[in-house]
């Protein structure tokens, strides 16, 4: 891919705030969002969610995909409109206010700073089966110091090595079918409407909207894409359709993996619920596969960590470059590499995080995150077309009212069926976000800064 000549701000005493390279077409930019969200990302909190729903997997992937494809078309409908960095906080700050955009991009921040430790978590978790003579945090700090260095060097190089990525996880996707289907072949008794109908450990709905909302964490690809807008060739029409393309993609990966896998390995009795897909993976092709899948999921593992550290460093930017985190720190580019520097090298640190926490409870702080910037996004569609713009007319009302708040509604449900503990910390983020709010403005005395858009 071409390299573009980098505009830099001819105004010496801001070097180092020029703009981001436009780099990236409408296949890069869907290999980004579908790396992002790892098409192998079905089996990383795969025992965790069949344990929840009671083998209902695909079922839940089915609800989730369902929300996600409504919110998705609000993503897709602000990224036209607004074409810049900064995603959710972008799309709620120029639609209500700097003051609730900014409350946004502190729910954002709180799952794209877990993502990357969820990658480097499980990164820690399979290396270290497969080698147990080496201690997970070795892993763990090899992914973060390798994942830092390649997004200091630049957005083109992370967009070439997700080609190698998707290629080796397509590859292992068509030989995980391959096995899983010649497997039950031989055992003459499938039940097709299993993966749908639970194996009666978890009854009842209200646990299949408990494994929906955990499973949110799996579709941020799409949300990071509209991250990526200041770098993308025709930002207006390939984002959008980048990010459309890449939900629907990835939905339906993960609903004909997961059914597959509960096809293959119909039981929720795991040797290691955070590890659980090594065991449908012994079912379906024995040692080879588990290597294999171990091999392809660490190397999708790292993709995802490339893509969310280079997503929320960008997050970091916008927010720095407006003032509303410190614009010395966060909102300056290198000169030499024309990337976020020091907002990625702070999301390397915070992601040593990794080394102390747990799968169940990183995926919930993810998916509380999502579910509250998604929510914004979709609301913000509906204050940005009808009241601001004035769009009026049956089909503007429903493109621009009923489909976007139906997209509120199904996150907003999804939202409440979190564990309590989940809503509690995350409550508490959100209030620790005002809270630094109230620092800023002084005690809400001053205006919270707003992006200049027009850069």
């Amino acid at each position: 891919m071409p390299r573009s000549h980098p505009t830099t701000d001819p105004d010496p005493d801001s070097a180092g705030q020029g703009q981001l390279r436009r780099a990236l077409g409408v296949p890069s930019l869907v290999c980004f969002g579908l790396v992002y969200m790892v098409p192998l990302t079905v089996f990383t909190t795969y025992g965790i969610v069949t344990e929840i729903t009671g083998g209902r997997v695909p079922l839940a992937y089915v609800i989730t995909l369902l929300a996600m494809v409504f919110t998705a078309r609000s993503y897709a409908k602000m990224a036209g409109e607004m074409p810049f960095a900064g995603s959710a906080y972008t799309y709620t700050q120029k639609s209500f206010g700097a003051g609730i955009g900014f409350v946004a991009g502190w729910a954002l921040l709180l799952d794209y700073l877990f993502l990357p430790m969820i990658n480097y978590l499980v990164i820690g978790i399979y290396l270290s089966a497969a080698f147990p003579a080496i201690s997970s945090w070795v892993f763990v700090l090899t992914a973060i110091i390798l994942v830092t260095v390649l997004n200091i060097i630049g957005i083109v190089s992370v967009a070439r090595a997700n080609i190698v990525i998707i290629a080796a996880q397509a590859i292992f996707i068509l030989t995980f079918a391959a096995l899983g289907i010649s497997a039950m072949a031989g055992t003459g008794t499938v039940d097709l409407a299993a993966p749908f109908t639970g194996d009666g450990t978890a009854d009842g709905f209200g646990n299949v909207m408990a494994g929906a909302a955990v499973l949110c964490l799996s579709f941020l690809g799409f949300d990071a894409v509209s991250t990526l807008s200041e770098e993308a060739k025709d930002p207006k029409a390939s984002v959008p359709r980048a990010i459309v393309i890449a939900t629907i993609t990835g939905g339906l990966i993960y609903i004909l993996l997961s059914f597959l896998a509960q096809l293959v390995y119909p039981s929720n009795d795991f040797a290691d619920v955070d590890s659980g897909a090594l065991d449908v993976m012994a079912a379906a092709g024995g040692q080879f596969l588990t290597i294999f899948f171990t091999a392809a999921y660490v190397a999708g593992a790292c993709g995802s960590a490339l893509t969310s550290q280079a997503s929320v460093s960008r997050i970091l930017f916008a927010m720095g470059r407006d003032g509303v985190l410190p614009r010395g720190f966060f909102g300056r580019l290198s000169p030499r590499f024309h990337t976020p520097v020091l907002a990625t090298l702070s999301v390397g640190v915070v992601s040593l995080l990794a080394l102390a926490v747990d799968l169940g409870f990183i995926s919930e702080m993810v998916s509380f995150g999502a579910l509250i910037a998604f929510s914004a996004v979709n609301l913000s569609v509906i204050k940005h077309f009808i009241i601001d713009k004035g769009r009026r007319g049956t089909a503007a009302v429903l493109s621009f009212v009923v489909l976007p708040g139906i997209g509120f509604c199904l996150t907003l449900w999804l939202w409440t069926s979190l564990s309590p503990r989940t809503l509690l910390l995350g409550l508490i983020w959100l209030i620790l976000g005002t809270g630094y709010l109230a620092f800023v403005t002084r005690g809400f005395r001053r205006p919270t800064p707003s992006l200049d858009l027009a850069e």
